[in-house]
């Protein structure tokens, strides 16, 4: 497990390069996204890789990297949305978002080891495409909640749907770096 948690680290500190990187161009402007709005950024990212597994003709040249990049990154701004709420001007200079950022990875990946512990490890016999699958079906879960105004009767809520699915995919990096 210790692997795990070395290559947890080395995705997620890519991730949070890009992130920090984006701020710095872009500022906090996603701070005024509802939480359907990034759930819906998830979903089209996981749509989109789905689509790059099962098309045979791509019209753009990407892979599915960037894509659970995003997932990774679009899950983080919504956990910090949930933390802080929605704004209506960006509000989070560059060192806050970081530290917010750091703070949610470090009880996801809390999360992750948990549950890597009780499932001994189990993701590295899946696929990627399961992966994917997965982290499509926590969407449809969390625009349910969504719908139903955050109330669940007797489900995880959506922060740990946001957390799983940044977990499937810092799984599914590792995979793809694997197989490299």
């Amino acid at each position: 497990m210790q692997n795990t948690s070395t290559q947890y680290d080395a995705v997620i500190k890519k991730c949070r390069d890009l992130f920090s990187k984006k701020m710095s161009d872009y500022g906090s402007a996603w701070r005024i996204l509802r939480l359907p709005s990034l759930t819906d950024q998830i979903f089209i990212k996981a749509q989109r890789i789905r689509g790059l597994q099962e098309n045979e003709v791509q019209k753009i040249d990407e892979n599915e990297i960037p894509e659970f990049i995003g997932i990774i990154n679009y899950s983080l701004m919504a956990l910090i949305q949930l933390k802080k709420g929605v704004v209506d001007q960006p509000d989070l200079a560059l060192e806050e978002a970081l530290t917010l950022y750091d703070e949610l990875v470090s009880e996801t990946k809390t999360l992750m080891e948990n549950k890597n512990h009780d499932y001994s490890e189990a993701w590295r016999e899946m696929r990627i495409s399961s992966l994917t699958d997965l982290i499509l079906q926590k969407l449809l879960r969390v625009k349910q909640i969504e719908n139903n105004k955050g109330k669940t009767l007797v489900s995880e809520g959506i922060d740990a749907n946001y957390q799983d699915m940044i977990n499937y995919a810092v799984f599914a990096l590792i995979l793809l770096k694997e197989d490299q």
